[in-house]
């Protein structure tokens, strides 16, 4: 694609198997208690309130991680799972440190890399995107987390934010995530914006926004298509 100097990563459910990983964990760590729910449904709870809990926060006293430790306490509330012990729950919530990466990212990301600076932009803390990216061999040029910014996506100063610290246009930059708000809202800031489709970041069922919106530049299977795209 012409012009463009640089590609910004949405990492949570764009990289990262959230889902996977946290239903996992939770069914592993509840079952030493013997208790049973609908662990997909409890999961995908869990990520609709922290996600609402951390979008759109201007400057906040808290981070991503706090919020997660905050709401996974009120899902087990919820979901009667009130014999999870402090130690059992803080095991869980370990676990958001701890995801696999989409098996296809990384062999995209080292294509892309030759190339282009690749950065990921996220609501996620940096020690989180750090850990994960140590367990999965990811390599970045730049780690820009929202908390690092003072503001959360998809406040319109987090994408000024990041085309300022890079030192390029928001039209130089190719802002790379599977959610249509995210991109969404790049679009509205001058970013290029590219779709990569996740069909299992919710787990059985399903994205809750699958459908790009036709307004993105490029629309993509996975990570090796984009890179073909890209042309590395």
């Amino acid at each position: 694609m012409d012009g463009i100097k640089a590609l910004t990563f949405d990492t949570g459910g764009t990289i990262l198997d959230w889902h996977g990983g946290i239903s996992r964990k939770l069914a592993e760590v509840a079952g030493r208690r013997g208790l049973k729910a609908d662990w997909a449904a409890a999961t995908n709870e869990y990520r609709r309130r922290s996600l609402g809990a951390i979008v759109n926060q201007l400057g906040p006293r808290f981070n991503f991680d706090d919020v997660h430790r905050d709401q996974l306490d009120r899902v087990v509330a919820d979901f009667g799972l009130g014999a999870l012990t402090k130690e059992d729950r803080d095991e869980i919530w370990r676990a958001w440190f701890a995801l696999d990466a989409w098996p296809d990212f990384v062999p995209g990301l080292d294509r892309l890399r030759v190339k282009y600076p690749c950065v990921s932009f996220t609501l996620l803390t940096p020690r989180l995107v750090i850990d994960v990216s140590r367990r999965n061999g990811i390599t970045w040029d730049c780690i820009i987390s929202c908390e690092m910014l003072g503001v959360y996506k998809v406040r319109p100063e987090a994408y000024q934010g990041t085309a300022k610290l890079l030192q390029l246009k928001p039209a130089e930059i190719l802002m790379v995530a599977c959610h249509n708000f995210d991109l969404d809202a790049a679009r509205k800031e001058g970013f290029k914006t590219c779709f990569v489709k996740r069909p299992l970041e919710w787990g059985p069922a399903g994205p809750p926004d699958p459908t790009p919106n036709p307004a993105c530049d490029l629309v993509v299977d996975g990570f090796e298509e984009l890179a073909a795209r890209m042309s590395c």
